[in-house]
């Protein structure tokens, strides 16, 4: 455990705060951390921060507890597993979630943690890591679809000091970067990182100067102990005591044939607490979609959700961890044995929402969402620069794909949109600027997303059309099982992939592969998954139904097979022949089940080569 080193230790006593100081203080905090993000996007090179924001800062309190910021709790779990002493002018680094206690969740997140000093006593921590497009190991961008130890995904940097007393360890910082392919990103990335916090650092201290430090951290606790009794009425509000429920859910496959892995959580409510239980996991996976995720990461993601979805106007903060409970077995999907792989965890992050979906809204009804965070789909290319007046130089591309957010009690979900809100689409005219490739298509897949009520998000084809050889990867999920719909709602599309070569012949990708060639006038298609539709779909407005038809959103076959909807492809709708219709197929029907997941996972399995073109994974083996 680290030792804090402090020149000033005298107690500091807790005052009473204002309402007035506590919104201003409240509101610069967040406003700094805002600056945090703009500082990072103003400073790193790779596409993957610069453009897609794929970062994530906090501001806390001395303990460690974040008060304003993005990914919870990561402060302490480095803490607790760095031997040593951190000081004024220290900045800690480390990319190994084995050695921080999963406070990050691969070795390509470099993470930041930075005392905030005031008249030497600490007053607060910032912290942020960043996703670097290439950490090294056997494949560009350090996401081997097979790997099956993290010795495979490149360098893994331990809990260090990259500065001591405001001192850059430069030599160490070499040796990383010598283990990197883009080390120039690399190190503009990290700079970044260190800029941004060192940015929230100076306007904590700001806040310290103008309130005194005495009503700076009362503020912190005010903040916090507001979150914790907010969400305390909450979760009385949404669960009963003594209530148990269930829900489960599959990742597709681990890149190395095995799959599917089916991920189950419970949850209890137990007086004032909620008891998450993950012991009927999955067991560790052979390849590296393992997610190694703690239990204050999985407070963190249950707290998001719950507020986002049931009372977005509470401050999220780290105040309401007390009131949850959770248990993770070792040797699982969830908490995998050292060096086990982890360069592919994204889709145990989609995941995640999908099961809190499916688990809080079965009995509250008003917040219960379809399938659609699923996953985060990834595309890499990479090569050398065989013709023109870039010849002999190295590109290499790293991007964050968008699937079809869920259809929600309150609407419809986006077409193509990310898991993460603050993640944003790299711009075709970038890529194309700087990458050897066009962009030959970029558009909703219709009738991907699931019919219903609200619509399920539509998936998206983009087709990358390639101008230098070189090699790709791809990392998504959700081509094997459906994105549940709910309410009556149906199941999005599954996602697929596959090149269509110059020479005309078609080759059909898994969803998870590294190293495939490409050769100039290759084209790929991107296809993802679409989000599972809620609610009755034939109570959808016809209308609105030949809207949709008409922009491309809907095709007049799924408006008829969906909706009951009768329409022309210009979106023109028959009345009588959709009253007729819809008649017939509500007679038809069974009753409406709360959760469509498709057909049975046997069926799944058995049709598997026949609908996808790719061979059926092999159950899950217990790693050893």
């Amino acid at each position: 455990m680290a030792e804090i080193l402090q020149t000033n230790t005298e107690p500091v006593a807790r005052v009473d705060v204002d309402p007035v100081t506590l919104d201003i203080v409240e509101n610069a905090l967040r406003n700094a951390r805002y600056e945090m993000d703009e500082v990072l996007f103003r400073t790193a090179l790779s596409p993957g921060i610069r453009e897609q924001h794929d970062e994530f800062p906090l501001i806390a309190d001395p303990s460690g507890k974040m008060v304003v910021g993005q990914f919870g709790l990561s402060v302490p779990d480095f803490l607790d597993n760095f031997s040593g002493t951190v000081g004024e002018g220290d900045i800690l680094l480390t990319s190994d979630p084995y050695a921080c206690g999963a406070a990050i969740s691969h070795a390509n997140d470099w993470l930041l943690v930075v005392p905030i000093y005031h008249d030497g006593r600490l007053v607060g921590w910032a912290s942020m890591f960043g996703h670097m497009s290439d950490v090294g190991g056997k494949t560009p961008c350090s996401m081997p679809a097979d790997a099956r130890t993290i010795y495979e995904e490149g360098v893994v940097i331990p809990p260090i000091k990259l500065y001591e007393a405001g001192e850059l360890n430069e030599a160490a910082l070499d040796i990383i970067l010598n283990q990197v392919r883009m080390p120039d990103w690399n190190r503009a990335d990290l700079n970044g990182l260190v800029a941004a916090c060192s940015t929230a650092a100076r306007r904590v201290r700001e806040l310290c100067d103008r309130f005194g430090v005495e009503t700076y951290l009362s503020t912190l606790d005010a903040l916090l102990d507001r979150n914790y009794q907010a969400m305390k009425v909450l979760l009385a509000t949404l669960f009963e005591d003594g209530e148990t429920l269930e829900f489960g859910d599959y990742i597709c496959d681990d890149g190395c044939g095995y799959g599917p892995y089916e991920l189950r959580v419970s949850l209890t409510r137990r007086g004032e607490k909620i008891h998450l239980d993950f012991s009927q996991a999955a067991p560790q996976a052979v390849g590296p979609v393992n997610y190694f995720i703690n239990e204050n990461l999985v407070r963190m993601f249950f707290g998001i959700y719950v507020i986002t979805v049931a009372d977005p106007q509470i401050l999220w903060n780290d105040g309401f961890y007390p009131l949850i409970d959770v248990t993770i077995p070792e040797n699982s999907f969830w908490k995998p044995r050292y060096p086990a792989a982890l360069n592919a965890r994204n889709h145990g992050i989609g995941r995640v929402f999908d099961l809190f979906g499916g688990l809080l809204g079965q009995t509250n009804p008003e917040i219960l969402n379809a399938a659609g965070f699923s996953s985060s789909p990834h595309f890499m290319y990479s090569g050398h620069y065989e013709s023109g007046p870039r010849e002999g130089e190295w590109f290499q591309l790293y991007s964050i794909g968008f699937g079809g957010v869920p259809g929600r009690p309150v609407g419809d979900g986006p077409d193509g949109h990310s898991l993460w809100p603050s993640f944003v689409n790299i711009p075709c005219e970038y890529l194309e600027s700087y990458y050897p490739l066009r962009i030959d298509r970029w558009e909703t897949v219709a009738d991907s997303g699931g019919a219903g009520l609200h619509r399920g998000g539509n998936g998206v084809d983009v087709a990358y059309r390639f101008e230098q050889p070189g090699t790709i990867a791809i990392h998504d999920d959700r081509w094997l099982t459906y994105p549940w719909g709910v309410n009556g709602g149906r199941p999005g599309a599954r996602g697929r992939k596959w090149i269509q070569r110059a020479s005309g012949s078609v080759e059909v990708l898994p969803s998870k592969i590294h190293d495939v060639p490409v050769f100039p006038g290759d084209v790929l298609h991107f296809v993802t998954w679409g989000g599972g539709g809620w609610g009755d779909p034939l109570k959808r407005d016809p209308a609105l139904v030949g809207l949709e038809v008409l922009r491309g959103l809907v095709t007049p076959d799924g408006a008829r097979d969906g909706y009951g909807v009768v329409c022309s492809s210009r979106g023109e709708v028959d009345e009588a022949g959709t009253a007729s219709l819809r008649a017939r197929l509500a007679a038809s029907r069974a009753q409406i089940p709360v959760f469509d997941m498709g057909p049975p996972m046997e069926q799944i399995l058995a049709r598997c080569e026949e609908e996808t073109g790719l061979p059926a994974p092999q159950p899950p083996v217990h790693v050893r």
